[in-house]
């Protein structure tokens, strides 16, 4: 179990909350949670919703199972990878992203990565490439603060080295589940055909969301040469991988940190540090020249990945807590005070059968 006090040195614990509501949010905050047990704090996680599996939970982890718990538990920090956290749970609220910036549209034409719900008292960002729109935001919005730190999900890729274990080229094949996004429907046939053959070894693992029709049929393609694969983590998969085949989908950006070639089908994501490609017959064409990986390709995803995420020293984890732990120590008086944010708030009520005030 994790230590509620560490009594040797009199050091009084912090109380940190992990809400969550995906089944990746597990792989995104362990690195975090690794860190804070390293300070002697504790950390307890929620699970919000039914789209996430508490079976990923790990025996030594510690869930409240009621939001009652929550509020007795008195957190002073909250990390959320994702959109949305109660306004009535105490505590700082910080947004560690549930993925990077690929340039995703919300309904009304904006970018989603930088969409303000109202939610959080602190943004810890990836790179440069989003912190400086962040903020401009927090100067427009007034109340709540950023702070660049590096993503701490890309800790252990940075603490581990790279390794592909299998004997022949493998490719990687992730994709989105936005039927408007979404690669998978669009190259089931080529991808059929080349797995077919023993040329390269194949990895598919696909977002938790995606149709169960499309999941099942890239199941059936299971053999010697490809694997489906359902995960909570990731990350070695991503290191195995010589290459990625992807659409829209954040994890691209986790891959393309590694120094590796991404191919994209119509993604909506462009860029020089990208093959990009539209006719499904081009496949095998554009994968083999990833493989080879172009002097003047990989020069243009170092460059890309200096602005994404330059932090390769795997301690981001400690960066988000040295900013957390400063805003608790000596609060930040903004220029305005957050939103109510009513309706998701009774919304999230309703949802948690919660209704004291």
């Amino acid at each position: 179990m994790q230590p509620d006090q560490n009594l040797t040195s009199g050091h009084q614990p912090k109380r940190y909350l992990f809400f969550v509501a995906q089944n990746y949010s597990y792989a995104i905050l362990r690195p975090l949670q690794k860190e804070i047990l390293a300070h002697g704090d504790q950390v307890r996680w929620f699970l919000f919703g039914d789209e996430i599996d508490s079976g990923y939970l790990h025996s030594d982890e510690v869930r409240l199972l009621t939001i009652s718990e929550v509020i007795d538990y008195d957190p002073q920090a909250n990390f959320v990878p994702g959109n949305f956290i109660p306004s009535f749970i105490p505590g700082l609220k910080v947004g560690v992203f549930h993925g990077f910036n690929v340039g995703k549209m919300n309904r009304r034409g904006n970018s989603d990565h930088f969409n303000i719900r109202d939610c959080f008292d602190l943004y810890c960002t990836q790179g440069p490439n989003t912190t400086e729109r962040f903020k401009q935001l927090a100067k427009e919005y007034g109340y709540f603060s950023v702070v660049e730190t590096g993503w701490p999900a890309m800790d252990p890729l940075f603490q581990s080295q790279s390794t592909n274990k299998n004997n022949r080229p493998t490719i990687i094949m992730c994709s989105t589940f936005s039927r408007n996004l979404t690669c998978a429907p669009h190259l089931y046939d080529e991808v059929k055909k080349l797995s077919q053959k023993s040329d390269w070894q194949w990895l598919v693992q696909f977002h938790p969301k995606m149709s169960q029709e499309i999941v099942d049929k890239y199941k059936a393609l299971s053999n010697d040469n490809l694997k489906f694969i359902e995960t909570d983590n990731v990350l070695p998969l991503l290191q195995q991988a010589d290459v990625m085949l992807c659409d829209t989908s954040s994890v691209l950006l986790m891959f393309i940190l590694q120094g590796k070639p991404v191919v994209t089908f119509n993604s909506n994501t462009k860029g020089e540090h990208l093959i990009d490609f539209g006719e499904p017959a081009e496949l095998k064409r554009h994968l083999n020249n990833a493989l080879i990986r172009p002097a003047n390709l990989i020069k243009e995803i170092n460059q890309f990945n200096q602005e994404l995420h330059p932090y390769r020293d795997g301690k981001s984890s400690a960066r988000v807590l040295e900013a957390v732990e400063g805003l608790i120590d000596s609060p930040v008086k903004l220029a305005k005070t957050k939103p109510m944010n009513f309706l998701r708030n009774f919304k999230a009520r309703k949802k948690l059968n919660y209704w004291k005030i």
